[in-house]
């Protein structure tokens, strides 16, 4: 069986961030609050951008990329030191790990990138990522808010300390 490896993305990899994150939102669009229309019209310096105020973890099977998420470092709900968005994995390997190996990544950084408390918010039928998050140890915090960016779709926020 192969391992699967999590990496951190830098700007020079902006064709990767690119390609799986153009794959998530095709595969999975009523996941994300982002627009696979407006994002794949983004040229290189555009892609290059995100980086200043993201960071990007992906996971890696058999030299692919198969799963993605994002790190926002900030002051967020429940002391929250740093928030955790598009979450993905591509359905052909969901269950091997990804998930499991960019938040084993995440927890090795988190005392020198901040990331020791990770929140996030995950849309409130979306049954499967919450039990996953949970077996990674976020709890439900709070109750469900309505998304400004889908208006009539609620998310809840779970909380998680590395």
């Amino acid at each position: 069986m192969s391992n699967v490896t999590a990496h951190e993305l830098f700007p020079n990899d902006w064709q990767r961030l690119r390609d799986i994150r153009l794959a998530s939102l095709v595969e999975s669009p009523e996941a994300f609050g982002a627009d696979y229309e407006v994002l794949s019209k983004f040229g290189e310096q555009q892609w290059r951008e995100i980086f200043a105020r993201l960071s990007y973890l992906v996971a890696n099977l058999d030299g692919k990329d198969i799963a993605v998420m994002s790190i926002e470092n900030l002051e967020g709900d429940f002391g929250a030191t740093c928030w955790i968005g598009g979450c993905w994995t591509d359905p052909e390997h969901r269950g091997v790990g990804a998930l499991r190996a960019m938040f084993e990544y995440l927890d090795h950084h988190a005392g020198s990138r901040d990331w020791s408390k990770q929140g996030l918010g995950v849309w409130i039928d979306n049954y499967s990522a919450i039990a996953a998050y949970e077996k990674l140890g976020f709890v439900a915090m709070g109750e469900p808010q309505e998304s400004a960016k889908k208006p009539g779709k609620f998310y809840q926020r779970m909380i998680r300390g590395s």
